[in-house]
């Protein structure tokens, strides 16, 4: 029930309208000024002429009742009760009260308002009642988004002004004084009857008489005022200035239609553009994904090797800076385009448009196995380059090996050749020969000790050869020119050996004492020499242990040191023997020992040699050491983080996994659980950039293997990014379910009902259903199987809240399921097929039909539409959408520009081609 009474207002908010009673006609005066007594006369006789009368005082001419009920008849479109036709004071009465009686009829409840006061011509009770019976059937049911009558007039006025410059309505009275707004409501309708270029706003009588009379001829809205009331007045009546405006808002109303139709038709566009945008930007970011994979495999797969340890450690620096770089934000991409694509399906589903299907060579499928690809090659790059690396180092070592020993070597054949081809036997003594003979013996077993020298040469020079070192001719040649010398020397040796035996029988005398140091200084000779090269041997280790071990040898041989000293003075005490013997004897040995061309100063020199490379190489294994040491902390560093690290990415994965199963509380609360979830990870990253730090430590450091873990950097990474995914997936899922509860009016119960039923059949908690396993769950859900012989239908009611008439399931009803939520056939349903399907039978979605009858309307119930229609009535950009892709009008009421908008609107959801 409504109230109505006098008032010069009314609330904005509410459908009861309040009018204070009026004791004065001064107060009636200051109330309704004469503008309304000339509007709602103008107004009520637009009405009454409809049934052939008209009134000429509003005062006066209401007094009898009849000419009211009249009125009523007119606007309500009902008939009243018979009115009475005398002339006396009492037929009268009971006309006016049919007529308020008809007027309570309708809601509202009159205060202050009698018969008797109408019947006496009081003119504020009469012009109030006016005022009632024009709020109630020409304002109270304007209502534009669910405002009240005055706001709702207000807020139409404002969208149908709002394109014209110099028109802005804020009220109903100083808004409309320069005629404009008046003027723009009529273009905006009606374009053909008022040029609005050429109107001024400087000129209000001239926009006010235009808009007036344009109303009363082409509009039929009778002129209710006069433009030098409404431009004379500092603020103009309010009542007026409605009533008159709701004479064009009920003359446009059938445009509101067509701008329904409009709204309707822009959000099925909005919905169209914004899928297409979504597939073009899939697209683009696969190809991009799919060019760089296309671009990085051929690198990882060269296997081209470099010969220089320097170029190869250049290529594991490169491939760092890919890992580092390169390879994170390409993870993401490849993480989003999954994500981009779930959601697009989703949508896709949700507003009845066909599913999305990539370009060939686009599907997610196929940037999986690209990426797997690259991975795979991946992985073999990095182990073929630490191989590598290994196999340099081991060159390395070798080929200076191998010129060490080479130099020795050479050092010791230098001169070699030419004494052994001396013919000095020729012309000597017999001591002289005994002398050459012995200091040929002597060289024979230098010769024979330098034999192990030569096959070591020659077998570093195989392995060189074997391992393909880089620069193996030079080193073939130079060990091929040993080998050659070496057997130059012993066929010499034996050459010379031979004479020496020849002559040996004519030579007696022979110095015992020469001899015996020759004996002893040749192996102490060739001790020191190679105790020499080994003290300056180059070594190289992984492990503590083989440190230990050649720091336990170095040892060893510090303790022989005195005993080798002990055989030097003796050696020396020999020579010192024989100089007494010939500074005693005065003895012809030209001063120099026949046997041996080593002398006490060679071996003093040499053995001050060793004890100077002794410390040096004690300082050499001490850095070792160190080095070894430092390598063995390096590795304890990344175990203990990486056997910390590996556990928790796996407790993570197990967590997720139950989580996905057992969520509860609404959505929104999963989704936020779910994000602090992912917060909480992400923040563990620093302590995988600190594990990398590690790693890359130890690859510098050459260092590879690490008996403390099990744990590698590459299973921490695929783990890491593996659980980055996971979480990703989840919350997109979850996401996919608010998007279809919203889309679908889904209940939370409901989608809490569907996932425990889902979960129940989950016996594995795989996140999938077998087809049994769905089928059970459908039963559960109220779906019954039967023979498709005996398919009928039931109702099943879900918490109380929705009841649903749901099929019983003959086999080839229950195979089509299955090809909806399992269009791949592979056997098993998963959470968002299932929730996609449930919401199907659940929920009701905009059809082709429905946007066909929305163009119908616009297009005036004609069966094609033109182009300037769908500017007028659409947004530009989406009304050019429109004409771009309709296609021309063919049937037999077609006219010039004419567009199909039928197979338009069927091809918007996928029943024909766009």
């Amino acid at each position: 029930m409504q109230t109505i009474a006098m008032a010069a207002s009314f609330p904005s908010r509410s459908h009861t309208l309040f009018v204070p009673e009026i004791q004065s006609l001064g107060e009636t005066i200051s109330c309704f000024s004469l503008s309304v007594w000339q509007t709602f006369t103008a107004w009520c006789n637009s009405h009454l002429r409809k049934a052939g009368t008209q009134i000429e005082n509003i005062e006066e001419d209401f007094r009898d009742g009849l000419k009211l009920m009249l009125l009523l008849e007119v606007i309500s479109g009902e008939r009243l009760a018979k009115p009475e036709r005398g002339k006396m004071r009492v037929h009268k009465i009971s006309n006016v009260n049919k007529a308020l009686n008809f007027i309570a009829s309708k809601g509202v409840k009159l205060v202050s308002i009698g018969a008797e006061e109408i019947v006496d011509g009081n003119a504020k009770m009469t012009l109030g009642m006016i005022w009632t019976i024009i709020l109630r059937f020409a304002i109270q049911d304007i209502s534009v988004e669910e405002t009240s009558a005055k706001e709702g007039l207000l807020l139409w006025c404002q969208r149908k002004t709002a394109p014209y410059k110099n028109v802005n309505i804020q009220n109903f009275h100083i808004s409309w004084k320069d005629g404009l707004g008046f003027c723009a409501l009529i273009h905006r309708h009606r374009p053909e009857l008022i040029d609005y270029g050429k109107l001024r706003k400087d000129d209000p009588m001239t926009n006010l008489n235009t808009a007036f009379d344009v109303a009363e001829k082409y509009l039929d809205i009778p002129k209710m005022l006069d433009a030098e009331d409404i431009v004379g007045t500092a603020r103009p009546d309010e009542k007026a200035i409605m009533t008159y405006v709701s004479s064009f808002y009920h003359a446009f109303s059938g445009a509101q239609k067509a701008e329904t139709a409009a709204n309707r038709i822009c959000k099925v566009l909005a919905v169209n553009q914004e899928n297409e945008q979504l597939m073009e930007d899939y697209e683009r970011l696969a190809s991009d994904l799919l060019e760089w994979i296309r671009r990085t495999i051929p690198w990882l797969e060269n296997r081209v090797p470099e010969s220089t340890m320097h170029a190869m450690q250049q290529k594991l620096e490169d491939f760092r800076g890919y890992r580092r770089q390169h390879k994170p934000p390409k993870v993401q991409e490849k993480c989003q385009l999954e994500i981009n694509f779930n959601t697009l399906q989703t949508k896709l589903r949700l507003s009845n448009r066909p599913a999305f299907m990539p370009s060939e060579g686009r599907m997610v499928s196929d940037i999986s196995n690209a990426w797997g690809a690259l991975e795979g090659a991946e992985k073999g790059y990095e182990e073929w380059l630490l191989n590598e690396i290994r196999r340099l180092e081991r060159l390395d070592h070798l080929a200076e090996k191998f010129r060490q020993k080479a130099a020795i070597h050479e050092a010791w054949t230098e001169g070699k050749e030419g004494m052994l081809t001396k013919k000095d036997y020729e012309v000597a003594s017999l001591s002289d020969i005994k002398a050459l003979l012995k200091k040929h013996e002597a060289f024979e077993s230098d010769l024979a000790a330098h034999q192990d020298r030569v096959e070591q040469i020659a077998a570093i020079a195989q392995e060189l050869n074997e391992l393909e070192y880089y620069d193996s001719p030079s080193v073939n040649a130079r060990c091929q020119k040993i080998c050659d010398q070496w057997d130059s020397l012993g066929a010499m040796t034996q050459k010379r050996s031979e004479a020496l035996q020849k002559t040996e029988k004519l030579l007696e005398t022979i110095d015992q004492l020469y001899l015996e140091f020759a004996k002893r200084a040749a192996p102490f000779n060739n001790w020191m020499e190679g105790a020499m090269e080994d003290l300056q041997d180059t070594f190289i280790v992984h492990t503590i242990e083989e440190i230990q071990g050649l720091s336990t040898a170095h040892e060893q041989f510090k303790a022989t040191l005195p005993e080798a000293d002990k055989e030097r003075q003796a050696i020396l005490g020999i020579h010192n023997e024989i100089a007494k013997i010939v500074q005693t004897y005065h003895v012809n040995m030209a001063g120099t020992n026949p046997y041996t061309t080593i002398n006490p100063q060679e071996i003093n020199a040499k053995w001050d040699k060793v004890r100077q490379l002794v410390p040096q190489r004690d300082q050499a294994l001490i850095e070792e050491h160190a080095r070894q040491q430092n390598n063995e902390r390096l590795r304890r560093q990344f175990a203990s983080q990486a056997n910390i690290i590996g556990p928790w990415i796996q407790t993570k994965m197990e967590e997720i996994g139950r989580i996905s199963i057992e969520m509860h509380g609404t959505l929104e609360d999963q989704l936020t659980h779910l994000r602090q979830y992912e917060k909480s990870i992400v923040n563990y990253k620093p302590k995988i950039d600190q594990l990398e730090g590690d790693h890359q430590q130890i690859q510098e450091a050459l260092i590879f293997d690490n008996k403390h873990t099990n744990y590698t950097m590459e299973h921490i990474r695929v783990g890491w990014e593996q659980l980055l995914t996971t979480i990703a997936r989840t919350i997109n899922e979850i996401e996919n379910q608010i998007l279809t509860r919203d889309a679908k009016g889904i209940s939370q119960e409901q989608l809490s009902e569907f996932r425990a039923s889902f979960n129940h059949f989950d016996r594995d908690h795989s996140g999938t259903l077998g087809a049994e396993e769905f089928k059970a769950c459908l039963i559960s859900l109220g779906f019954d199987i039967a023979n498709d012989a005996q398919v009928h239908t039931h109702t099943h009611t879900c918490h109380g809240a929705l009841t649903l008439t749901t099929p019983l399931l003959g086999e080839a009803e229950f195979a089509r399921i299955m090809s909806i939520v399992d269009p791949n056939r592979l056997g098993v349903v998963t959470f968002q097929a299932f929730i996609d399907f449930m919401s199907r039978e659940t929920a009701d979605t905009d059809t082709a039909d429905q946007v066909m009858a929305s163009f119908k309307v616009l297009a005036g119930d004609k069966n094609y539409i033109l182009a300037e229609e769908l500017r007028r009535e659409l947004p530009p950009d989406q009304a050019e959408y429109c004409i771009a892709r309709m296609a021309p009008y063919t049937g037999p009421d077609a006219v010039p520009g004419a567009l199909d908008y039928m197979s338009f609107s069927t091809a918007l959801y996928g029943e024909s081609d766009l």
